[in-house]
């Protein structure tokens, strides 16, 4: 960073990143935890339907971060990406619920009624939806990459 005013911005926005960094692991670990319990419960517990509060609060982080890279960057692909691992806990963990739920032939999906519990669909769609803020923020990378380029 050329200045010292550049960098006093940088090292604001990187505390408010690292910040909200925490809240995305902690509202992860939180959803996860209910998903996991609705699914061994076998629906014995609601869904958690925070689904669209964790993507919100998902996407502020992951457009920040992306804003912070460039900032720092000017459009490098050198920095860690600690914000992707939500996108893989969130795979890993849904296929691995598929499977348990496959060689359990379904246990996992009836509810000890015989009714049947979505949490295997609602948690796809989550994993769906991390997924897509993590496609968004790569192209708007692209996108600011391209312009970046088209400038010079």
């Amino acid at each position: 960073m050329p200045n010292s005013s550049n960098h006093q911005v940088y090292k604001a926005e990187k505390t408010i990143n690292d910040v909200l960094f925490g809240l995305c692991l902690f509202i992860t670990l939180a959803a996860l935890g209910m998903v996991l319990t609705q699914f061994f419960s076998r629906g014995d517990f609601p869904p958690p339907r925070i689904d669209t509060f964790y993507i919100g609060v998902l996407l502020v982080y992951s457009l920040h971060k992306e804003a912070l890279r460039w900032l720092q960057e000017k459009g490098s692909e050198s920095q860690q990406r600690k914000g992707e691992y939500f996108v893989y806990i969130w795979i890993i963990i849904t296929a691995l619920l598929y499977l348990i739920n496959f060689l359990t032939h379904d246990y996992f999906s009836y509810s000890q009624s015989g009714e049947q519990v979505a949490t295997l669909a609602e948690m796809s769609f989550t994993t769906l939806e991390v997924g897509g803020v993590f496609l968004f923020t790569r192209l708007f990378k692209i996108a600011s990459l391209y312009l970046f380029a088209q400038k010079n």
